[in-house]
């Protein structure tokens, strides 16, 4: 019996000990090997059981979260029973990438959203860290998460699956599949595409031949963000050019001359919505449409004697960003509307004005 494995351990990965690739020695690197898993979500829930099942001999969890209803449908850890509990911390990809780095480790990210889903693993065999191909952080306002875009629950899982691949073939030697490289996932197809990525930057403030970060720094100012992609709140107006939901119900039980504009996709009004809205998607408030504008809230705008608009979305970010468009748009030809938007959207009514509100 090879020294290191007991009759128990031989029974048990058996599978993985009739493996060339792998054998005793390489179970023995599994067992002995160590895992941080940062999110115990969609990506980290599917990977945690197979590394586990796997034989990884520490595991570490990170998650800043708590359980919540609708994480079941993909966090496939977690149970009903376990609804408010916490998970564990989580950072931002650039607090993960320089600790990874600083510390000479390789980084195995992944993401999903919607139908897709992304694998690649960074600072690996001279490969390029996250810094070298995003050096500067994108405007917060341009990033979509699942709680905004939403996710089919098997996509998660399939990019989870492959990062516990990716963990397993580091640990034991062998030469994981996305170093320099990105694995593209799209479930609607069932397609797989791979593209090269770019070596390591020479140039790297943190990874190159002259690096200039040497510890980690203030995330949350570096990214001009929260730590977490958790009700991310944007602030693109004045304090004037918002209401609150509570002034926003007075508004509405007293009656009071208005147009209310949910600038939320179709498939999200269809599932919510407050009485009497007009929906026109942010994305479709553009000059291409200022012929829709002109048939839909001017005709409410003189009908209803040049009152405001009220502007609502999920979280109240892209009732921001529809503002913005709207200024742009209809300040050529009308100087006189008053919009205004409703801080925290529909998130929000459903918290602190109307608890029986559908949330999402």
């Amino acid at each position: 019996m090879e020294k290191g494995l007991n009759r128990y351990e031989i029974k048990r990965y058996s599978r993985h000990l009739l493996l060339p690739q792998l054998g005793v020695i390489g179970q023995q690197k599994i067992n002995q090997g160590k895992v941080l898993i940062v999110g115990a979500g969609g990506l980290g829930c599917p990977a945690a059981l197979y590394l586990t099942s796997s034989g990884v001999g520490t595991i570490g969890i990170v998650d800043y979260d708590v359980v919540e209803l609708d994480n079941l449908h993909r966090q496939i850890l977690h149970r009903e029973n376990k609804l408010g509990t916490p998970k564990y911390n989580v950072a931002t990809r650039y607090l993960l990438n320089d600790a990874c780095v600083l510390c000479k480790k390789p980084l195995i990210s992944g993401s999903a959203l919607r139908f897709e889903g992304q694998l690649t693993v960074y600072n690996c065999n001279n490969g390029p860290c996250y810094r070298c191909l995003f050096p500067t952080p994108p405007p917060p306002e341009t990033v979509t998460n699942c709680s905004d875009g939403g996710v089919l629950g098997v996509v998660p899982g399939i990019i989870g699956l492959n990062q516990a691949l990716e963990a397993i073939k580091i640990l034991t030697g062998l030469q994981p599949a996305y170093s320099q490289r990105m694995l593209l996932f799209d479930a609607s197809s069932g397609s797989y595409h791979v593209f090269k990525l770019r070596n390591r930057r020479p140039t790297c403030p943190l990874c190159g031949d002259n690096p200039t970060i040497h510890e980690l720094q203030d995330y949350v100012q570096f990214c001009k963000a929260s730590a977490t992609d958790k009700a991310r709140q944007i602030e693109l107006l004045t304090p004037e050019e918002r209401i609150s939901v509570d002034d926003y119900k007075k508004i509405y039980d007293e009656g009071q001359n208005h147009v209310l504009l949910d600038v939320r996709e179709e498939v999200e009004y269809n599932i919510c919505r407050l009485p009497q809205s007009i929906n026109i998607h942010q994305y479709l408030i553009t000059n291409d449409l200022l012929s829709i504008l002109n048939q839909i809230v001017l005709q409410y705008m003189i009908k209803l004697k040049q009152n405001p608009i009220y502007v609502v979305c999920h979280h109240g970010n892209d009732s921001q960003k529809a503002i913005k468009r709207l200024q742009e748009i209809i300040s050529d030809w009308e100087q006189n509307i008053i919009y205004k938007d409703i801080e925290g959207g529909l998130d929000y009514w459903a918290k602190i004005v109307d608890n029986e509100f559908p949330e999402y």
